[in-house]
């Protein structure tokens, strides 16, 4: 006897129109449960931030800034100021006073041309103290 397989009349595109259903409400119900997931508490932290100008008056791009607490030598952060000359840097609510130097080397330009020969090695250094959940605005005039 020879055994024949029936002929099932399922249509396929309801099938897989169910099968993507499912699919997209697991990914759905992971992505809503990703985004509720547990929150970080914040510690509250006040905020140094500013601009660091060089011997002309512009803001300078790429200038090394330390800022570490008043009393110590070694740095606890190190930056650089971005293409509009600026710097920010969240700091412990503490109350304490902070030391903020910059530091850059620039050349002159004579007629157009870099003077790579000349140089100058810049840098100003200002004290800012953090008492409370407060914004610090500082700036750096960079001098010989």
């Amino acid at each position: 006897m020879i055994w024949k397989r029936k002929k099932t009349t399922v249509n396929t595109s309801l099938r897989r129109a169910g099968i993507a259903a499912v699919i997209s409400l697991a990914l759905f119900a992971s992505s809503a449960l990703a985004l509720k997931g547990p929150k970080k508490e914040q510690k509250p932290s006040g905020l140094i931030f500013g601009t660091v100008y060089g011997p002309d008056d512009r803001p300078v791009y790429g200038v090394r800034i330390q800022i570490h607490p008043v009393g110590k030598k070694k740095p606890n952060w190190e930056l650089m100021s971005d293409h509009r000359g600026e710097f920010a840097q969240r700091v412990p609510l503490d109350p304490a006073g902070y030391e903020v130097s910059g530091e850059a080397e620039i050349m002159p330009i004579v007629d157009g041309k870099p003077q790579h020969s000349h140089k100058k090695r810049v840098k100003d250094v200002a004290k800012v103290h953090v008492e409370k959940d407060v914004e610090q605005d500082i700036s750096l005039h960079l001098r010989d």
